[in-house]
């Protein structure tokens, strides 16, 4: 058998992990609950124990385990700094060192959505492209850079925050604590907020009829398929939240003047409703180049590319 890689996308509700090759092939994978609550120490032996069975599921070890983590990480030496969505935050636990000890071989990690731009470079679109920008919409915007082939991590591996670039001057607050950040104006729970508003006062009733009037259950697939049966409020609502992300994208193409701009994530998956305005948006902004030259593509790996650039993270040669 050719050699084996192991990925893992730790998640704040599930944990991810795969075995693949070096080409990107998965073999075995499966997905636990990852029980954040019992403490990192827990946590990191679930998912050792979870490798453990899947090697034994194809009767072979993995070489090297790459991991995904939410938050910020010191990358050379594996150990967590920040993990704002877990209990106790993962201060400073060398999660790079437990898990290598307990499964025997080398072990790297490195933030969630940067690891999903390494997939996509490494598997995806991103085959295609010396330079690439990655946006994971979902509960924030999250984002990677990768430039002449080569991830852009930066000295605390945290380049890319492209969701908190000031789209509008002195609008939401951020949690981050900047006012006006593209998170703000264009994230799930931003896109969700104003739909649930129009719902609830009358202004988007093929929306209502989708969920039956239950504002709990307004999500992304349902707001899309609204604003495609005709709901002009719930239109108006994304056209805005897509010219705001357009204006973000824009600001980012006349900086790097990239190849390709990939969107992930479960907000993306609403695809042209939100992703033809950003195009045209786009199109109207950039005006130093063609902006034709640069692509906007749904990320072709979908809820795959954090296992599998966990796995394109494993099979980079040790630098120790």
């Amino acid at each position: 058998m050719n050699a084996v890689y192991a990925g893992v996308d730790l998640g704040g509700t599930t944990i991810h992990a795969a075995l693949a090759t070096r080409a990107g092939d998965i073999l075995c994978q499966e997905t636990i609950p990852t029980e954040s609550h019992a403490g990192p120490v827990a946590v990191l032996k679930r998912i050792a124990e979870l490798v453990r069975v899947l090697a034994a599921r194809i009767q072979a070890d993995p070489q090297a385990v790459g991991m995904g983590v939410p938050g910020l990480v010191d990358v050379a030496s594996g150990t967590t700094r920040f993990l704002p969505n877990l209990p106790t935050q993962w201060r400073d636990v060398e999660a790079g060192r437990i898990l290598s000890e307990q499964l025997g071989c080398p072990v790297r990690l490195l933030n969630d959505v940067r690891i999903a731009t390494l997939g996509e470079l490494t598997y995806g679109h991103g085959r295609e492209a010396q330079s690439l920008v990655f946006l994971a919409l979902g509960t924030g915007i999250g984002g990677g850079v990768a430039v002449d082939g080569q991830l852009r991590l930066g000295p605390l591996g945290a380049a890319g925050e492209l969701g908190h670039l000031t789209v509008l001057p002195d609008g939401p607050l951020c949690g981050c604590g900047n006012r006006g950040c593209l998170e703000t104006l264009a994230s799930g729970p931003a896109i969700i907020g104003e739909a649930v508003r129009l719902l609830k006062t009358g202004l988007a009733p093929r929306l209502f009829d989708l969920v039956q009037g239950d504002a709990g259950r307004v999500s992304p697939k349902e707001i899309a398929a609204a604003a495609q049966a005709g709901d002009a409020a719930v239109q108006d609502s994304l056209r805005r939240a897509s010219e705001y992300l357009g204006i973000g994208v824009a600001n980012v193409i006349v900086t790097l003047h990239p190849d390709l701009v990939v969107f992930g994530g479960g907000v993306a998956q609403m695809g042209d409703v939100l992703l033809e305005p950003v195009r045209e948006t786009v199109r109207r902004r950039v005006r130093m180049f063609p902006s034709e030259t640069v692509r906007i593509e749904i990320s072709q790996l979908g809820d795959r590319a954090g296992v599998l650039g966990a796995v394109a993270l494993a099979c980079r040669p040790s630098t120790n």
